[in-house]
């Protein structure tokens, strides 16, 4: 099974990209891992980290074993290179085919993105904060798109090239 493993800062427009690629691909499973560790107060630490990932690679694994699934989407923040690691390597064993990118963009675009987006409760000024300085770490991750000029159609067909 193919699994698409977008990562990026918040407000990036991973889950924007990941839902495309979704409906654009009949049999796609699309899993955002934030819903694996929404616990509230939010509080992401190793453990928590630890166990959203554990939680997604078993949803991989079921989603393997229905005959309707043929491909998952997963976005999720993963700014710490264990937590990306371990997501890899859980694939590995998974024996999944893998495509992991990360998206960026420029401030001025996080920005911008982040104020016109008015469904999401983390879009608060200390998140965005976060957000604008974590865009050098994710900048220097491999496969990397630059999403600041691009619609979220042309980074989907990026993705899936």
């Amino acid at each position: 099974m193919k699994v698409i493993i977008i990562n990026g800062p918040m407000g990036v427009g991973k889950t924007a990209t990941g839902k495309l690629i979704a409906e654009k691909n009949p049999g796609t499973a699309f899993v955002d891992g934030d819903w694996c560790m929404d616990l509230h107060p939010f509080v992401g630490n190793r453990e928590t980290k630890a166990m959203a990932v554990d939680n997604i690679l078993h949803m991989i694994s079921n989603y393997q074993h229905c005959s309707e699934c043929k491909m998952v989407v997963v976005v999720w923040l993963m700014d710490d290179q264990w937590v990306l690691r371990s997501m890899m390597d859980g694939l590995d064993a998974l024996r999944a085919e893998v495509k992991s990118v990360t998206l960026v963009c420029d401030q001025e675009s996080l920005i911008s993105r982040w104020k016109n987006d008015h469904s999401c409760e983390w879009r608060t000024d200390q998140w965005l904060d976060i957000s604008l300085k974590s865009l050098p770490r994710f900048a220097s991750m491999e496969n990397t798109i630059d999403t600041s000029r691009l619609s979220v159609d042309r980074v989907a067909d990026m993705i899936l090239q």
